[in-house]
């Protein structure tokens, strides 16, 4: 019987493969050769000295730790979550860097959009380091606020002579990480503002590739004016890439001629149209119509023709540096088919009427201006979180309406979304509102780093000792608050999920072998149970699911098998029996499930579970003559 591995998903092997598959013939003995990888790369090899790359100290252990499997585990903790049997949302607490390696398997190319707001990197706010060879440990020392001397930890300040580079040691690994998990037309947003807009740039470069980049979009965060610096500041940014960027056709529809419209397919949707914005005030029996301009950017000489505006008789040439958006042929058949008007009152310039029907499957294009009147700013975030908690217990939120409006353009509505500087869990509260404005089922990953917060914070008075602490207690507000907005209509409440289940990280429960000689009597007898004594089954069960590379929040029964608890995960795909003392009539009755399901199964138990080895080998080949070929312990 295999033991499962207690790491994470390993990134190098996983890369090796995938060369592997695509150069089979630059491997020699299960090593690569790189004068064949040269030469099969031919032109594309750089091998000049000086050539345009981006360099920071430190960039080589970072990239070291972004391919560092881990050893750690997520322990689920139902006490602190909500509607934890049925929601598809988790919350997960722990350093990003090692939950984001522990999600590699279970969430690989599943995620569709990411929104990070990480630290700005100002001088004021908390940049940690990360430990290469021990990053679990550093977590627990991080948690407390505390180096391994006991010195509380310092933010990232102006007078440390390494101060950028801090940061994009930071940042590269976990965006580096990121990427593995966004499907491969996923999107990236990413806030920030101008103390590292220029290094994060080049980082996503770097990473996401420079073809892929989407837009640096401006965000009205502020509305008044600062008087004590020398420009007044009012804008952040949020900048976005997509995984892969691709040229793609699409094709509308109009009455029986069809129009052929060039798009980026970049994993960002045009928005949304609102019903609301349509009219119909000649009862033209398309239904509901707009009018949009009818010329288009640049000139062509093919779309430059005069236009007579037949009530008026006076003719018309596209504004100076634009043309018509088609030939005079077409626009000859769109006048004929009522597609034309010419303004309000028949005397103006020639516009296109848009119909909603012909039009709502595409939407309109969202524009890279993200103005505060529209989509919130830092006030209205900080406004909000004083409406859920009387008085604000966090700094700077966003706006649900910027992260709802970014939702729009790289989401659908079941898709899932990541945030793993989830904060004050603007995010989760973006998600549930967005759900019940459409109808959508999104779902959410949160992570967050459990700061401590400062003792004279409004938090810390509050009760509240850590960020995790607001943020859960966000999520169930903002739940119930959404669910309030939506009282009138039982059946959407109903639906509506508004819990999360949260998860912490922690270091494995499984034992790890001490080799120390002087201590040898008492590691043989721990090996013999080597499930850490202050861990549960559930625990355990967890880990196996993350090992297995299964989503956390899959459908999981609960069963009972001659005495035995037995769980049954995704409908009977991984069946788990962690109890002692383990007899061949509970594995029979876990082979019949086999029989009943007819579906392919795999079978774990723990490896001090069976009362001898007599019956753990019966076991196996019990499991193997109804069809179940991959039995494993822990």
């Amino acid at each position: 019987m295999k033991k499962l591995n207690g790491e994470s998903m390993n990134i190098v092997d996983e890369n090796i493969a995938k060369l592997k598959e695509l150069f089979p013939d630059v491997f020699s003995e299960g090593k690569i050769d790189f004068e064949v990888l040269e030469a099969t790369l031919g032109k594309y090899i750089d091998n000049n000295s000086e050539r345009y790359n981006f360099n920071w100290n430190g960039k080589s252990t970072a990239r070291r730790i972004a391919q560092t499997s881990s050893n750690g585990t997520l322990r689920p903790c139902k006490i602190e979550s909500k509607d934890w049997d049925s929601t598809q949302n988790l919350y997960i607490e722990g350093d990003n860097l090692e939950v984001l390696k522990l999600l590699q398997k279970s969430y690989h190319k599943k995620v569709k959009m990411i929104y990070i707001d990480p630290p700005y990197n100002t001088g004021k706010d908390f940049v940690y380091k990360d430990n290469f060879r021990d990053n679990i440990k550093n977590y627990m020392q991080i948690t407390g606020q505390v180096d391994s001397d006991g010195n509380r930890l310092s933010t990232n300040s102006e007078t440390n002579g390494r101060y950028h580079s801090d940061w994009l040691n930071m940042m590269y690994p976990r965006l580096k990480l990121a990427r593995n998990l966004l499907k491969d037309d996923g999107v990236i947003f990413i806030s920030i503002d101008d103390n590292e807009v220029a290094n994060l740039r080049k980082l996503c470069d770097e990473i996401f590739g420079e073809d892929n980049f989407v837009s640096q979009m401006p965000w009205q965060a502020r509305q008044s004016i600062q008087n004590d610096t020398d420009l007044s500041s009012s804008h952040e940014y949020i900048v976005a890439y997509a995984k892969l960027r691709r040229q793609t056709n699409r094709r509308l529809k109009e009455s029986n001629k069809q129009l052929w419209y060039q798009e980026k397919s970049f994993a960002c949707y045009p928005i949304p149209l609102y019903k609301s914005k349509f009219s119909n005030p000649d009862n033209d029996p398309r239904g509901l119509w707009k009018a949009d301009p009818f010329d288009a950017p640049n000139i062509r000489p093919n779309l430059t023709y005069p236009i007579a505006n037949p009530n008026t008789n006076e003719s018309h040439m596209p504004p100076n540096g634009r043309c018509w958006r088609t030939e005079e042929k077409n626009y000859k058949e769109w006048l004929s088919d009522n597609r034309i008007i010419f303004g309000k009152t028949g005397e103006g310039r020639p516009q296109l009427k848009v119909f909603y029907e012909e039009k709502k499957e595409f939407g309109s294009v969202s524009n890279t201006w993200l103005d505060g009147n529209t989509y919130g700013t830092a006030t209205k975030g900080t406004k909000l979180l004083q409406t859920l908690f009387q008085n604000a217990p966090f700094d700077t939120p966003k706006p649900i309406e910027l992260i709802q409006q970014l939702m729009l353009i790289g989401s659908r509505e079941n898709d899932l979304i990541l945030d793993f500087f989830s904060g004050s869990a603007t995010t989760a509260h973006a998600v549930m509102k967005l759900n019940s404005e459409d109808d959508g089922n999104r779902k959410f990953i949160c992570v967050q780093l459990p700061e401590t917060t400062d003792e004279k914070s409004e938090a810390f008075k509050a009760g509240y000792k850590n960020i995790c602490e607001i943020g859960k207690e966000r999520i169930r507000r903002a739940g119930e608050l959404v669910k309030k907005e939506n009282a009138k209509d039982l059946t959407k409440v109903v639906e509506l999920d508004i819990g999360f289940k949260v998860f912490k990280l922690d270091s494995s429960n499984i034992k790890a072998w001490d080799g120390n000689f002087e201590n040898l009597e008492q590691n043989l007898l721990n090996s013999v149970d080597n499930i850490k004594s202050d861990r549960t089954n559930e625990d355990l069960l967890y880990e196996i699911l993350l090992k297995y590379g299964l989503d956390l929040t899959l459908p999981m029964d609960e069963l009972d098998i001659n005495g035995k608890k037995v769980f049954s995960i995704g409908y009977g795909s991984l069946v788990v029996c962690l109890d002692d003392e383990i007899t061949l009539e509970t594995v029979e009755g876990i082979a019949k499930l086999k029989d009943e399901s007819n579906e392919f199964m795999r079978v774990v138990f723990k490896d001090s579970g069976f009362e001898d080895s007599y019956i753990k080998t019966n076991a196996i080949e019990i499991l193997k003559q109804h069809g179940i070929d991959e039995v494993k312990s822990v």
